[in-house]
């Protein structure tokens, strides 16, 4: 089995879970593990398992404007925050829209959102999962959220949630795609 695992990420959160996803796939086979400014169409030749990651912003998937927003937040005064050494550039909503037709090949979505209802927060996931299918991607999970405190830090326990996650994107291989996201 081959996967790939796409991730945008702007405080590391983010790129830790897919960190983490990656670990969970790699002993049942090859796994890349790229944040999306790297993440080439021909590294999506041959992938059995594409896995696709973003925070989510404003409730759903990042935007250019929203994207500007990252480095003010590290530069106040009370921050703890470092920017992730990938956070700029095109983020996976304009990514997800320049690719090509999945061919049914097997997808799976994730996201980092703050720790409160999704009503309040929103899910990129979902936003993800939605152009997956869009794009002929069969989508082998409900979408997931790894959460956040509100001091934007990664909850305790979330990667190893993570690596757990992706176990089960590998068992479900073998049994019927989700549902089509609504």
């Amino acid at each position: 089995m081959r996967a790939l695992v796409v991730y945008e990420s702007m405080y590391g959160n983010t790129h830790r879970v897919a960190e983490a996803i990656g670990e969970g796939i790699g002993p049942f086979g090859e796994t890349t593990v790229v944040p999306v400014d790297q993440a080439a169409p021909e590294l999506l030749d041959g992938v059995d398992l594409l896995v696709v990651g973003g925070p989510t912003h404003v409730h759903g998937m990042s935007r250019p404007s929203s994207r500007k927003s990252a480095p003010d937040a590290v530069t106040k005064a009370e921050s703890e925050l470092t920017l992730d050494p990938d956070w700029a550039g095109d983020g996976v909503r304009e990514w997800l829209e320049s690719l090509g037709d999945g061919g049914g090949t097997r997808a799976a979505a994730f996201d980092t959102r703050i720790d409160v209802s999704p009503v309040l927060s929103g899910r990129a996931s979902k936003g993800i999962a939605k152009k997956l299918h869009h794009h002929g991607y069969s989508l082998v999970a409900d979408p997931e959220s790894f959460l956040v405190t509100k001091e934007s830090h990664l909850e305790p326990g979330e990667e190893e949630r993570a690596r757990r996650w992706a176990e089960e994107l590998v068992s479900a291989l073998g049994r019927t795609e989700a549902p089509a996201p609504r």
